[in-house]
């Protein structure tokens, strides 16, 4: 798992909580990137709201603002009320401990809840808000970027004419110290929040405080995680199952990490190079045969010689012959874009920090980690590992004006708190992390639940080899595989920011749902 706790730079201070949930809502229609929110208007709701001064420095655990909205979807136009504000957290006294920030899409022109479902979405770090997958992939607007992912000026956001918001209402939850969720005081432990199986217990109980509040207990549910996200879900899966007693018809793993599924360094050596592969093909670095293929056709003859060849070599260690070893690195290679000296000064085991700074040295580029087509400047073309994460970069540099318009201008949620696009969680307890076989249990324990995992092909932090390896091991009788089912991309970590796979993976998640709900009086049984 160490590699999952590099993902995210963690560089904004802590602040007291400022939440101001203002008493007047916004009805208001969707509209094109940068354009001015309407006049406020007011309007009358059931959700609890609180009119606290914009500058206050006391938290406010309960709050909310409601507007009222429309998108087109697919060529429809859907109506929908967006809510935005906070709920406790409790401690065993039933005191606010904590209030956490969520944002809460309903479509409106549905009279029947109970069978409409209801995804709820966690982004990961851990530290991460879940700005990421709510204004870039399923939410009702996405960032204005170019159509592979890439900032452009002016900043903004538009209708998202993909998101799921036809087929489902979503919620999305910000975790302590991301977004602007916060601990009530300074005083309050945050070993209590900061942890593997912290985190998911205290999510758990909010979940349970969530979905009674709004009354969705007869939806079907989904949960959807991205990069530690999946860590968070999979745990989820069976906390919610095992202590609160809701069942889940689905869960979506956005780029997953390892789950807590032990590797050990020969596995998690030889799983790295069919994405070496991808990363390759993708920068034009292989040998002709290869690189006139498709990467999809390309990949599984990849994937073949890292299980038969490269995990028993690496395995072999000293006992692999001088003849064989020449062998597997001069495939090796020609399947990663490396050389043969670099591949054999490093025993067979590259590490990605080697092949971010080795693939493109030549020519005075490193590649990023969690999406390699994105490519950076170092201060030196020597070095063993990047300066930067070139991706990470240019992410921020689009996202984070895009969320502080949004939720302030077309979702009327004021406060002089930051937003935190990673916030503070250090140290973190990963102690005790099973959640790929929390996963498997709640599986077989629950006919109705399926799982779908997204990948894309240039993600080096949550690499897709790995993810198809995470999904081996969780089903070793295979009595699971025919509610499991895996996706690729060719883009990286947020596979969503190139514009093709922001349509195809909704459109994966539409079929995912549709393919998961029982037909009506459908018992779960096996």
């Amino acid at each position: 798992m160490k590699k999952i706790f590099k993902i995210m730079i963690f560089a904004m201070a802590a602040n007291v909580a400022v939440v101001n949930a203002q008493q007047g809502a916004r009805p208001q229609q969707s509209r094109p990137a940068n354009t001015a929110a309407p006049a406020a208007t007011e309007q009358k709701e059931d959700a609890p709201r609180t009119n606290q001064n914009v500058n206050s420095r006391t938290i406010v655990p309960e709050s909310s603002v409601v507007t009222q909205h429309t998108v087109t979807i697919k060529g429809k136009s859907i109506p929908y009320k967006a809510t935005a504000g906070t709920l406790p957290v409790w401690n065993e006294e039933g005191k606010p401990v904590a209030g956490l920030f969520y944002t809460y899409y309903e479509r409106t022109d549905v009279q029947n809840k109970d069978s409409r479902p209801l995804i709820i979405s966690f982004n990961g770090g851990p530290g991460s808000a879940s700005v990421w997958m709510h204004i870039a992939y399923t939410g009702p607007v996405v960032l204005n970027i170019d159509d592979e992912g890439y900032p452009v000026q002016p900043y903004g956001y538009k209708d998202n004419p993909n998101s799921i918001l036809d087929v489902a209402d979503i919620v999305y939850i910000d975790p302590v110290n991301t977004g602007y969720s916060r601990t009530v005081s300074k005083d309050v432990p945050t070993s209590q929040f900061f942890g593997v199986r912290q985190d998911i217990k205290y999510l758990a109980e909010w979940i349970n405080t969530f979905v009674t509040r709004v009354n969705r207990w007869a939806s079907p549910k989904y949960l959807i995680g991205e990069s530690y996200g999946t860590t968070r879900v999979s745990g989820l899966a069976l906390e919610l199952q095992s202590n609160h007693w809701m069942y889940l018809n689905g869960v979506i793993l956005v780029s997953p990490t390892e789950l807590g599924i032990e590797r050990g360094v020969t596995t998690d050596a030889a799983l790295r190079l069919p994405y070496f592969a991808a990363t390759a093909w993708y920068h034009k670095a292989l040998a002709a045969d290869l690189q006139n293929k498709k990467l999809t056709d390309m990949l599984p003859e990849v994937e073949k010689f890292t299980i038969d060849e490269l995990l028993p070599a690496i395995a072999k260690g000293g006992l692999l012959s001088a003849a064989d070893k020449q062998k597997i690195a001069a495939k090796m290679a020609r399947y990663s874009g490396l050389s043969e000296k670099v591949i054999l000064q490093n025993n067979l085991d590259v590490s990605t920090n080697l092949f971010w700074k080795e693939l493109l040295r030549d020519k005075g580029y490193t590649v990023g980690r969690l999406d390699s087509r994105y490519r950076g400047i170092d201060k030196s073309d020597g070095g063993e590992r990047p300066d930067y994460n070139a991706e990470l970069t240019s992410w921020l540099h689009s996202f984070t004006p895009a969320i502080n318009m949004y939720l302030r201008n077309a979702l009327n949620y004021k406060t002089d708190l930051k937003y935190n696009m990673f916030g503070p969680v250090y140290p973190w307890d990963n102690t005790g992390n099973r959640t790929g076989e929390n996963l498997r249990a709640a599986m077989a324990q629950n006919p109705y639940l399926h799982l779908m995992v997204q990948s894309g092909y240039y993600d080096g932090a949550c690499d897709y080899f790995n993810a198809k390896y995470n999904m081996w091991q969780m089903d070793l009788n295979g009595k699971l595989k025919d509610r499991m089912s895996w996706k690729g991309y060719e883009s990286g970590h947020m596979m969503y920011l190139r514009k093709p796979d922001l349509a195809a993976a909704n459109d994966h998640i539409r079929e995912f749902i549709k393919d998961s709900l029982p037909a009506p009086n459908q018992s779960a049984k096996f």
